[in-house]
């Protein structure tokens, strides 16, 4: 051991060595986990094999059931109580004429209803790179997103895919089990925008949980 490794070993003994890549500054808050990634053993293939099937399946509900995740749906619907609270004692505030504490509530509300959305854009920005972060354009998966999101990525993805001159697209809705009471919300929710859209859909024969659009 030279010399300039010996006094290294003593720096390094009463300092600490730090795990932080050179280059890298601290943030002071931890990076939100990294989604697990959804297989997809053949590219833009829904998995064959029963035993792929299962593996896919486990990896995207760990990302639901991920903490981070969780996290921030739960704080959202926190603020979204202290939202409707606020609304709540707005309204009655102003039935009894006090117009300065109606406005006052009304105003709080507001700021809960904007770190609400916040919130859940952050949550499904999250859950959806994850689960369609090694996917084909042709193919997106929604799982863990609430209707209206799932709403604002299919149409986004579907104006994308007709820019590029794609025939279909694939949407993978799921069964709805894991709704509340095991019913499908956001698979007819995308059955009425194609409706809309005038594009002709068709559930997967292969797979109840995927939507069909054609494009062309």
């Amino acid at each position: 051991m030279g010399l300039l490794d010996f006094l290294f070993s003593i720096v390094k003994a009463f300092c600490g060595e730090s795990s932080q890549p050179e280059g890298e500054k601290p943030t002071g808050a931890q990076r939100p986990p990294r989604p697990q990634e959804p297989l997809s053993p053949l590219p833009g293939a829904w998995p064959t094999s029963q035993q792929d099937r299962l593996r896919y399946q486990d990896r995207n509900q760990a990302n639901q059931q991920n903490e981070h995740y969780t996290s921030l749906r739960a704080k959202a619907n926190q603020e979204g109580d202290a939202m409707a609270k606020c609304f709540q004692q707005s309204h009655d505030a102003y039935s009894r004429r006090e117009g300065a504490l109606a406005k006052e509530l009304s105003e709080k509300g507001k700021r809960h209803e904007r770190t609400m959305e916040a919130l859940n854009a952050e949550a499904s920005a999250w859950i959806f790179r994850g689960n369609n972060s090694d996917r084909e354009s042709g193919e997106l998966d929604l799982h863990g997103l609430y209707v209206k999101e799932a709403i604002t990525y299919s149409d986004k993805a579907i104006k994308e895919a007709r820019q590029r001159g794609d025939s279909q697209i694939r949407l993978i809705v799921g069964k709805g089990l894991h709704s509340n009471g095991n019913v499908a919300k956001i698979k007819p929710a995308l059955e009425d925008l194609m409706k809309q859209l005038n594009l002709p859909v068709e559930v997967d024969p292969q797979n109840a949980g995927v939507l069909i659009v054609q494009l062309a």
